[in-house]
């Protein structure tokens, strides 16, 4: 659009335009092309598209109480032997995490897979799987577990796994589907108490925490 246009939409001066447009140029911003008008880079685009991707971590919680929950108590159903031995490995994993120096929720991350993955719905599996690779992408999320300095709150989420795979080895549904339940509601509480409720990006107060009848 030209300086011209844009001065008329927006009710101001030329000059103020184009001092604007010298400022967004020089960040990168915008291409401004003589006789032909101003353009948004491309890696501005990328970057307003990476915004509207990044989830908030109580919204993305919400979503995967719903949909974990349900495939926990499907799984439960359908997990073989090789199953229950794969989450055993995978706890294993977590355990050793919990030890290392830096914070690594690889175990955590895989135990979640190997549960929608004993649904043996391929489906099912990809939906878990995008679900966390929101979280992975989210810049909220990562900031609030920065926020987590001691194992106390991830031992506890461990003690909520075991819970998980001691329903799914009894083959008991609605045992295995409210112990995913309590287990994303812990992992909700946890972040709530290291929340700053003054940020805008904020928004546990948008998705409180939803009833098992819905």
């Amino acid at each position: 659009m030209p300086e011209r246009a844009l001065s008329d939409r927006l009710d101001v001066s030329r000059s103020l335009v184009r001092e604007a447009l010298i400022l967004l140029e020089i960040d990168g911003v915008v291409e401004v092309r003589k006789g032909s008008g101003v353009y948004l880079c491309e890696t501005a685009r990328l970057d307003q598209g990476a915004g509207r991707d990044d989830v908030g971590p109580f919204e993305l919680l919400q979503a995967r109480q719903l949909i974990e929950s349900d495939v926990a108590g499907f799984a439960a159903r359908m997990v073989t032997k090789n199953d229950i031995l794969r989450m055993r490995e995978a706890l294993e994993r977590e355990r050793h995490d919990l030890d290392g120096s830096e914070p690594d929720y690889s175990g955590d991350r895989q135990f979640h897979r190997l549960i929608a993955e004993a649904t043996q719905n391929s489906v099912l599996v990809d939906m878990v799987e995008t679900l966390w690779q929101k979280r992975e992408q989210s810049s909220m999320w990562t900031k609030l577990h920065t926020r987590i300095f001691e194992t106390t709150y991830r031992r506890a989420w461990l003690d909520d796994h075991q819970a998980i795979l001691a329903a799914l080895q009894a083959r008991q549904p609605e045992q295995a589907r409210a112990a995913m339940w309590c287990h994303l509601g812990n992992v909700r509480e946890t972040l709530m108490t290291v929340s700053d409720i003054e940020d805008p990006s904020f928004d546990g107060y948008l998705f409180e925490p939803v009833s098992k009848t819905g």
